[in-house]
């Protein structure tokens, strides 16, 4: 009697720079996963990764992500590129037929977005970009408590995140529009506009921003005014001037409100009991990795599609926009 062949997805890495060492950590743990081809521009960081993870010795390398998917063998890749690369990257991909996991933030314009999202639905593959907060249980924990109503109605947000972002990035590509796109606001700063709007499923109709670059090439400090879907109010500061890392995100809902304090979740709720402790966090995909292979394998629903990454370009564009005019700037829900 023969076993069943064990399920495989064929990846490919489109970029082998530092941040490939996380979702070779993830995919490592992934039965079904299988690295078979790396491509980067730069030779050493093929090899560092290489180094890092023996597994990937037998792997084919390519200098050119085009080569890789002319000639490899593969169902699917990860790109894990500085921003303004994405797009087209992501695009070849989808035109060569194969499933697409993007690093944040899936682009730097909106048009971009609605043109992967489309030929992604055109081509039936799974489009997703690596927003990890997704699967953290703290993070499911606020969107399952404002989906089922135990928040009420949502009706103010106040977000903070502070970073030494201008110091750690000087030099790097992370400050050179070029390749970012953007400063603090579309790098780390995504994770934050992303999980506002995963959690509470609102999107953002107005904005008003005030931008600091502070003599930098691209953003640094933004302060940014916000009206949600449902009518209610956001704020989020982002501070790339930071002497410590701290981030803090709280949502006021009709019947309570939700603290996240730098790596601590506190729900509070109306009457004498006011602080719900222990929570008990929904359980959930371990990383974007494992439900990206589980999405293609048609075993779970994508948990960060690239729709999210729409709505984060959708926002950070107005706030450019608004900040460079002075003036609020409306939003146009994408369908």
């Amino acid at each position: 009697m023969t076993s069943k062949p064990r399920e495989e997805v064929r990846i490919g890495l489109i970029g082998c720079g530092g941040i490939a060492g996380f979702h070779m950590g993830n995919l490592l743990r992934i039965p079904e996963a299988k690295i078979v081809a790396l491509a980067d521009i730069k030779e050493e960081n093929i090899r560092r990764l290489q180094t890092n993870f023996p597994i990937l010795s037998g792997c084919e390398v390519y200098g050119d992500y085009r080569k890789m998917l002319e000639s490899s063998k593969l169902d699917a890749v990860e790109i894990l590129t500085p921003h303004t690369l994405h797009f087209q990257q992501a695009l070849d991909s989808l035109k060569a037929g194969l499933h697409v996991l993007v690093e944040k933030p899936l682009v730097c314009k909106v048009e971009h977005a609605r043109r992967l999202i489309k030929e992604a639905e055109d081509a039936k593959k799974v489009l997703m970009v690596s927003y990890q907060r997704h699967y953290q249980p703290m993070f499911r924990y606020m969107k399952h408590t404002i989906e089922s109503g135990e928040l009420g109605d949502v009706q103010f947000i106040s977000a903070l995140q502070g970073q030494n972002w201008l110091q750690s990035t000087r030099g790097t590509w992370r400050q050179d529009p070029a390749l970012s796109g953007g400063g603090q606001l579309n790098d780390s700063g995504s994770h934050l506009l992303d999980i506002i709007l995963w959690t509470t499923g609102l999107g953002a109709t107005e904005v008003h921003a005030y931008i600091d670059n502070l003599g930098a090439p691209v953003d640094i400090n933004s302060a940014i005014a916000l009206k949600l879907s449902n009518g209610a109010e956001a704020t989020i500061a982002v501070v790339g001037n930071s002497p410590i890392w701290w981030e803090d995100l709280t949502i006021w809902g009709s019947k309570g409100m939700l603290l996240y304090r730098n790596g601590r979740l506190q729900h509070v709720s109306w009457g004498a009991n006011a602080i719900l402790e222990p929570l008990t966090f929904p359980p959930g995909p371990p990383s974007p990795d494992a439900n990206f292979v589980n999405a293609i394998l048609g075993k779970e629903a994508p948990e960060s599609p690239a729709h999210c990454g729409l709505r984060v370009i959708e926002l950070t564009e107005a706030a450019w926009k608004s900040a460079k005019t002075g003036k609020p700037v409306k939003i146009k829900q994408s369908a």
